[in-house]
C-alpha cells in the first residue's frame, strides 16, 4: 500500500511558502525589515531561506563573528510565526578569505586562477575552505540549535563549476588510482594508445584542459565524476557538524534542473530532501502546454531522487527572472498553475527567489514577492497571496506521492557521454528532448510516469522506456533483461547499447548487451540535414494501433531484425522497407525498439497503442483536451488529483468519476468541468479500486 512520508520536519506538518529573504541587505534600513514581517503574514508565507549569502555579514575578519542581527531575525521570524531554513554561507566567500588565503580561488580550466568576485567560484579540495565553512556552519549550529525558528539546514546555494589547481589536479589521480588500481587498466579503459596518449606515470595526467588534452573520452568522463564526488565530499563536509549538533533538522541542497555539471544522483544520497530551482521560460516561443511537459517531467525527477519521497520547490520567480534572453513576467493565472503544478508532482513546498527586491547591483531587476515600490499593492503580490491560501487548504497533501506504472530513463553519465561524442550531429543529439518527447504522451493523458537512472531498481514498473541508452553500464542490460523475462515491456530508441561506462564502444554489434534482448543488429545510423525526412509506414496489424504515415527526421537507425518481428518500415530512400520500428517477445515480456526520431504523432500514437495494450492506468478515466494534464498524489487511502490547464483558453474536462470534492471550496464535482486559461483544480476522492 502506498504511505505517506512524514512532514519535511514535523515541526511544520504544512506546506512551506516563502523566499530568499536577505535582511543583511537592509540593516541599515530597520523600517523594511518590520514592514518584511508585515507583508509576509499578508502573503500567507511561513518560511524564509536565510543567510545564502551572509558570509560577510556573518565574519566581517577572520575569527570574529557577528551574529547579532542574524539573532533579531530568527527571533522576529519565529515570533511572528515563520520558520527559517537557514543557510550555510558557503556559495560565496568573503573578501578578506580570498585575499589571505588564495588557495580558496578556483582554477578554471586553461589554469587561470580566478579573482575574488562573483559566487560559486571557490576550490571544493582546498583545506583551507572546508575548515573555514566546517568553522562557520559549527558556529551556526551551535548558536541555533535550539532555535524555534530552524526547521531545515539549507547547504550552501546552487553546487556548480570545477576547480582545475594542482590541489584538484592531485585529488584526482589519487581518485584514479583508486577507481583503476593501475595505469595499464586506466590506459585500457581510456583507450590511449590512440592518438599516442598512452600514460607511464601518474603525473602524467591531468584535467581536460582547451589547451591540452581534451580528446580522450574516458578521461572526460572520469573527470565528470570526480566533480561530483569532490562536490559531494565537499557538501558532506559542510553536513558534518549540523548532523552531530542537530541530529533532528533536515538538510537540503537546491539543485539545478537537469544541470548537467553533476550528476544528481550520486549528490540526492547525502541529502535528508532534495530541492531544485524552477525557472521556465512561459509565454516564449515553444507553447506553454509543450514547456509545461518539461517541467513536469524534471519535477519528476526529483520526486524519484529519493524513490517517491516529497521535494521542495526551494526557487522559483513569482514573476520574470533577470537572465533569460527575454525576461517576460508571469500571465494571469500562471503563477498558480506552475506553483501547483510542483505539488502535483511531489512538492511539499512552494518557495521563492527573492523575498524582496535587492536595491542595487546583478539581481535588482529579478522578480520578487515585494517590489520596488515596497507595498502589497501589486499584481504579482496578489498571486503569491493567493498560492499561500491554497497552501494552507492542502495539509491533507503533505507527504502523499505516487507509484507509476511507467518509468523513463534518464542518466546523467549517458548524457555526458551522449554530449562528448563525436559523430552524427551536434546539434541533434538532443538527449534530454528525446527523453520528454516519449514522457509527453504520458503527461497528455494523465498517467503518472517516474524518471529514474539505469541503476535504479525496476521491479516495480510495467512499462521500462529508456531513449538513446547510449552507455550501458555493467548489469544494467541482466536487469532490463530480467525485468523483460519475469513480464515486463522495455521500449529502447536508435542509438542504444554503443558504449560501457569507460566510453568504448560494444564490439560484435550494436546494441550491444540489449542485443539479444531487443532481437535485432543496428548496422549503421543516417543522420538528415534540415528539412530531409523519411516516412515510417506500419504494417498491417501491427499490435499497437499504428496507421497512415509517420514522418522521420533528423535519426534513422538501419536494423536488421533477428529473432524481433517487425512493426513499421522505412518508406525512403536506399533503405526503404528496412525495420523502422520492431517488437521483440524475450521470456514473458516483449522489448521494442523504435529505429528513428519521429514525429509527436508516432510518440502518441505508439504510446497511447501501449498504454492500452497494458491497461496503464490514467489519473482519470477519460482522454483529456490537449495541454491539460492530470496527477495523482495519494496517501493509500485517499487520492489528490490536480487537473492544469497549461493553454491561454479555458479548457472542458469529464472528470469521469463519481465522489470527487474540490478541495479549496468543498463542493462535489461530478461530469464536465471548465478549467479557465491557466486554470487548475484540485480533487480528493477515496482511493480507487
Amino acid at each position: 500500500m502506498t504511505k505517506r512520508y512524514p512532514p519535511i520536519n514535523p515541526k511544520c506538518p504544512h506546506f512551506l511558502h516563502g523566499g530568499d529573504y536577505n535582511p543583511e541587505q537592509w540593516l541599515h534600513m530597520p523600517e523594511v525589515l518590520k514592514e518584511d514581517l508585515r507583508l509576509m503574514k499578508l502573503a500567507h508565507c511561513n518560511a524564509m531561506s536565510v543567510g545564502i549569502f551572509s558570509w560577510a555579514a556573518l565574519e566581517p575578519e577572520e575569527g570574529r563573528f557577528t551574529f547579532d542581527w542574524l539573532d533579531r531575525v530568527m527571533d522576529d521570524l519565529a515570533n511572528n510565526g515563520v520558520f527559517a531554513v537557514l543557510a550555510t554561507p558557503s556559495g560565496a566567500r568573503p573578501a578578506w578569505m580570498s585575499q589571505k588565503y588564495p588557495e580558496v580561488l578556483r582554477v578554471n580550466a586553461d589554469r587561470t586562477r580566478i579573482l575574488h568576485g562573483a559566487r560559486h567560484n571557490h576550490c571544493y579540495t582546498s583545506s583551507v575552505y572546508r575548515e573555514k565553512t566546517a568553522l562557520i556552519n559549527r558556529k551556526l549550529a551551535e548558536r541555533y540549535r535550539n532555535h524555534p525558528a530552524l526547521l531545515v539546514w539549507h547547504i550552501s546555494n546552487e553546487y556548480g563549476g570545477q576547480c582545475h589547481c594542482a590541489l584538484c589536479q592531485d585529488a584526482f589521480r589519487t581518485w584514479l588510482k583508486e577507481r583503476y588500481g593501475s595505469l595499464e587498466a586506466l590506459n585500457q579503459a581510456w583507450w590511449t594508445a590512440f592518438w599516442s596518449h598512452t600514460y607511464t606515470d601518474w603525473s602524467q595526467i591531468e584535467s581536460p584542459a582547451p589547451h591540452g588534452e581534451w580528446a580522450i573520452h574516458g578521461l572526460n568522463l572520469d573527470w565528470k565524476r570526480f566533480v561530483t564526488r569532490q562536490t559531494t565530499q565537499f557538501m558532506k563536509n559542510e553536513i558534518t557538524p549540523l548532523r552531530e549538533l542537530t541530529p533532528n533538522v533536515p538538510v537540503t541542497t537546491n539543485m539545478m534542473g537537469t544541470y548537467s555539471g553533476l550528476n544528481y544522483w550520486k549528490m540526492a544520497a547525502e541529502l535528508d530532501v532534495v530541492s531544485w530551482d524552477s525557472y521556465a521560460p512561459w509565454h516564449g516561443v515553444e507553447e506553454d502546454w509543450k514547456l509545461g511537459s518539461s517541467v513536469s517531467f524534471i519535477h519528476d525527477i526529483y520526486r524519484c531522487l529519493k524513490g517517491g519521497r516529497p521535494f521542495m520547490l526551494m526557487e522559483s520567480t513569482p514573476s520574470n527572472v533577470n537572465w533569460q534572453e527575454v525576461c517576460k513576467p508571469k500571465r494571469p493565472g500562471m503563477h498558480r498553475l506552475s506553483s501547483l503544478q510542483a505539488v502535483a508532482h511531489g512538492a511539499d513546498t512552494v518557495q521563492y527567489f527573492q523575498w524582496r527586491k535587492s536595491r542595487g547591483s546583478f539581481e535588482k531587476f529579478h522578480g520578487a514577492v515585494v517590489d520596488h515600490v515596497g507595498h502589497e499593492n501589486t499584481r504579482v503580490f496578489h498571486d503569491v497571496e493567493e498560492v499561500g491560501q491554497i497552501l494552507e487548504k492542502l495539509d491533507a497533501v503533505i507527504g502523499t506521492t505516487v507509484h507509476p506504472e511507467v518509468a523513463i530513463i534518464y542518466d546523467w553519465e549517458n548524457e555526458w557521454a551522449i554530449g562528448d561524442l563525436q559523430g552524427l550531429s551536434r546539434k541533434r543529439r538532443d538527449y534530454g528532448g528525446t527523453c520528454v518527447a516519449q514522457y509527453r504522451p504520458f503527461w497528455s493523458r494523465g498517467v503518472p510516469v517516474d524518471v529514474i537512472s539505469m541503476d535504479s531498481d525496476f521491479a516495480s514498473y510495467r512499462l521500462l522506456i529508456a531513449p538513446i541508452l547510449y552507455m550501458v553500464r555493467p548489469g544494467v542490460a541482466e536487469r532490463i533483461g530480467k525485468f523483460v523475462e519475469k513480464g515486463g515491456t522495455f521500449v529502447a530508441t536508435y542509438w542504444s547499447g554503443i558504449v560501457n561506462e569507460s566510453d568504448l564502444c560494444f564490439l560484435g554489434g550494436f546494441p550491444g548487451p540489449l542485443r539479444k534482448i531487443l532481437g535485432l543488429w543496428a548496422e549503421e545510423i543516417d543522420v538528415l540535414h534540415d528539412g530531409q525526412t523519411n516516412v515510417v509506414i506500419p504494417v498491417s496489424k501491427n499490435g499497437v494501433g499504428l496507421t497512415g504515415r509517420y514522418k522521420a527526421r533528423e535519426l534513422c537507425d538501419l536494423i536488421h531484425a533477428e529473432s524481433a518481428q517487425v512493426l513499421a518500415k522505412y518508406g525512403l530512400d536506399f533503405y526503404k522497407g528496412r525495420p523502422a520500428l520492431t517488437v521483440n517477445e524475450f521470456g514473458k515480456g516483449r522489448a521494442y525498439y523504435i529505429a528513428s526520431r519521429n514525429d509527436d504523432r508516432f510518440d502518441d500514437d505508439f504510446y497511447e497503442g501501449l498504454a492500452r495494450g497494458l491497461g496503464l492506468k490514467r489519473v482519470l478515466g477519460t482522454r483529456l483536451p490537449k495541454g491539460v494534464t492530470a496527477q495523482l498524489r495519494t496517501d493509500g487511502k485517499d487520492e489528490f488529483v490536480f487537473l492544469l490547464n497549461f493553454q491561454p483558453a479555458a479548457r472542458r474536462v469529464n472528470v469521469g468519476r463519481e465522489g470527487l470534492s474540490d478541495m479549496l471550496t468543498g463542493k462535489i464535482v461530478n461530469g464536465t468541468v471548465t478549467l479557465p486559461a491557466y486554470g487548475t483544480l484540485i480533487l480528493r476522492c477515496p482511493r480507487a479500486g
